[in-house]
């Protein structure tokens, strides 16, 4: 029953976020199906703070160009990453073996410039907030891998911070295993869920200027 419940309020949220999708993100979310994407709303925390952020209307549509902007620039400057659009906002999506040596939170060298990429998209746009998250598979014990997320969530934030985005912007969420996007059953499926993802949504001043109609 609470698994039902759940859902019914999931669908409800997509159903809110969906009126201010462009056609191609209601076909992004319309080929995944309902319940993949009911999946992710209630299993990435990521998906729920971004439908949650909308606020709808012709202020939301403002918004939603505002991001289609950014979101293209950040396609262009890290195609490492996987970016899309969300509601209103960004996910973005890193490969943690991309960014860190295995069992390591430190930078790999060779991504430096990718993510000094994304910071300077991000400080282009000062308007935004980032929600930055730390996920693991389930490889090792669930405390050194709440541990991993948590230093490589605070590692890419630190990043950003010393690349010109102000830390006032920025928050940090670790999950561990806790929140795989994929079952755990493959190499390639844990290989997906040892990630960092990126929501990226409007802070109040640029809800205030949607509003007024003035971005």
């Amino acid at each position: 029953m609470k698994k039902a419940i759940l859902l019914v309020v999931s669908l409800s949220i997509i159903a809110a976020g969906c009126a201010n999708m462009n056609r191609q993100q209601k076909g992004a979310i319309g080929g995944a199906g309902a319940g993949a994407v009911a999946g992710a709303l209630v299993s990435n925390s990521i998906w729920g703070v971004l439908i949650g952020a909308a606020i709808g209307g012709t202020a939301g549509s403002l918004i939603g160009k505002h991001m289609d902007e950014q979101a293209k620039e950040l396609e262009q400057a890290v195609p490492t990453a996987e970016v899309q659009r969300v509601g209103e906002g960004i996910n973005m999506t890193f490969a943690s073996g991309l960014m860190f040596p295995i069992n390591s939170a430190t930078l790999s060298e060779g991504y430096k410039d990718d993510l000094s990429a994304a910071a300077a998209v991000f400080a282009k746009y000062p308007d935004t907030n980032i929600l930055v998250e730390g996920h693991t598979d389930d490889t090792g014990t669930e405390q050194i891998n709440m541990d991993l997320s948590q230093r490589r969530a605070k590692t890419v934030s630190d990043f950003l911070v010393a690349n010109g985005v102000s830390r006032s912007r920025l928050q940090t969420k670790a999950y561990g295993e806790a929140m795989p996007k994929y079952p755990n059953d493959s190499e390639a499926n844990r290989s997906k869920n040892r990630r960092v993802e990126l929501a990226v949504y409007a802070n109040d001043d640029m809800k205030a200027s949607a509003q007024a109609g003035n971005l």
